[in-house]
This record gives structure tokens, sequence and C-alpha cells, in this order.
């Protein structure tokens, strides 16, 4: 095993990795999970190389094996695991700050969490977690990895001329969602910005984005809501819900804590203030 953890600089930095190393699990314990790893956002790209990792990805079952990257967002309902008997190889990067969690979540509302990504792409990621382990010796030097390999995770998922095409279709249906997330979005009404029916429509989202309209929606309201919790405290729980589309707080609540496993007002409590040390 090879792992480091980075020098961090007073000031916040918009990308800022927090681990990186290259790891062999073989035959023991090894689990990770999304709820239990405090509340300061972060991020874990991690590529298997060999062997095979499971994970679990709101209530959805993955089989991780040679070629197949990781990306998730702490806290979240997930899980990722060595299964008994099992070996996993692997490196990974950990990233947080604001400019890479954006990137991220872009990437994970738009192809999920499990990337098959181009051969120079993951030589690209292999080699910025190298420099971050062997020679980011300053906050600045470790940020301008992150951001690199942020970038790199970028141009490979956005970068294809096939999801220029797929953009070009439902750009206008997501421009529309994030300007009005705290208006009712039924599916009808999103249908027709490109004039499709209702079930045509569902179909074709969910092959584009990655997930059915509904639950896209649903993603971005809550990512509205953790900005929101951290970034202006002074607004009250229920005013929070209400701009982001749910005029239950009580679900509000609800929801919040199925996906961040804590409620809204124990994540700005927390969640602001989280050691950076819980982060991996």
């Amino acid at each position: 095993m090879r792992t480091v953890s980075l020098p961090r600089g007073r000031q916040r930095l918009h990308a800022m990795p927090t681990s990186s190393g290259y790891e062999v699990r073989e035959n023991e314990p090894y689990d990770w999970d999304g709820r239990r790893r405090g509340q300061t956002p972060f991020t874990v790209l991690q590529h298997t190389i060999s062997g095979t990792g499971r994970l679990r990805y709101q209530n959805r079952n993955y089989r991780l094996q040679g070629g197949d990257t990781l990306l998730v967002l702490v806290p979240h309902n997930h899980r990722y695991w060595l299964e008994k008997g099992d070996r996993w190889e692997y490196f990974w990067i950990s990233m947080n700050g604001e400019e890479t969690l954006r990137i991220h979540q872009l990437v994970l509302s738009t192809a999920g969490p499990v990337l098959k990504l181009q051969p120079s792409t993951i030589d690209h990621l292999a080699d910025c977690s190298l420099r971050l382990v062997t020679g980011a010796t300053s906050p600045g030097a470790a940020s301008a990895i992150a951001y690199e390999a942020a970038m790199a995770l970028y141009d490979d998922v956005f970068g294809s001329p096939a999801f220029a095409a797929e953009l070009s279709v439902m750009q206008p249906v997501i421009d529309h969602i994030n300007a009005n997330l705290e208006k009712p979005l039924p599916v009808s009404e999103l249908a027709g910005i490109v004039g499709l029916s209702r079930a045509h429509f569902s179909r074709s989202f969910a092959e584009s984005e990655g997930m059915p309209p509904a639950e896209f929606v649903l993603q971005q309201r809550l990512q509205r809501a953790v900005k929101l919790l951290t970034k202006a405290d002074f607004l009250p729980v229920k005013e929070v819900a209400i701009m982001c589309g749910f005029e239950d707080p009580n679900y509000f609540s609800k929801v919040f804590r199925r996906v961040y496993g804590t409620n809204p007002t124990e994540f700005r409590t927390t969640g602001m203030y989280a050691s950076i040390g819980k982060l991996r």
C-alpha cells in the first residue's frame, strides 16, 4: 500500500485533494459507508486496476472490475466494500473544494457512479495520483494536480461528439429545471420543452442523463439545499425547503436524511465544521 495525506493551506481552494494512493486489498475488512464519514463534502475517484469490488449506490448494486472507475460524493447514501475472499487493486484520489464538487456532481448526474473511461484518461489520472503521492509538497501544487484530474475526467465524460449531440437535445430541459427548482416540475411540462410525449421523453432523458427525470429533479433540489444550508446559514431550514421545491418541510427532512444520513438541521450544525481528518 502507498498512501499520502496532502498538505492543506489556511485558505479554501476551489480544488483540493485530501488523500491519494494505491492499494491492494485481499481477503480483509474493507468497507466504506458514505453516510458515516463526516459531514464535510468530498469526493472519491477510485479506479479498479484488477480484482473485484462492490458498490451499492442508492439501492442499486454494482460489481466493479478491472477498468471500472468509481466516483462517489460524501456524505451520500452509498457503500463500497470488498467481499470476503475477493481481491481489489486500485488507485484513488479524494478531493474537496467548490469547483471539484461541482464538476464531480455534473459527472454523477450525467454518467452515474461507475464510469468506463478511455485508457488515456486512466493513465492521466494514475499520473496525477502518483504525482500527488510523490511530489505535492505545497497546497498550491496539490490543488493544481487535483484540478488537472478533475478536468481530465470532465473532458472524458463531456468531450465526446455523442455527448454533444445528446446535450443539444436535453440541455434546454436541464436549464429549465435548474432555473425553476423552487416550482413544481411535472414530467409533462419538461417533455413539452423538447416537444416529446411524456413516455418518449422519459426514456430519452434517462438514456441521456443516466436516471429518470423525476430523480434528476430531486437530486438537483437536494444539491441546491446542501449549498444553501452551508452557504446561507441565515436562512431557516423551512425556507431552504421551499426554495428547493419542497412544500412540506417534513418530507424535505425525510428525503434529505435518506440520501445524506442526517436531517437538514443536523447537517447545518455539523457539516460546516466537521473535521477534515475524517475524510478518508
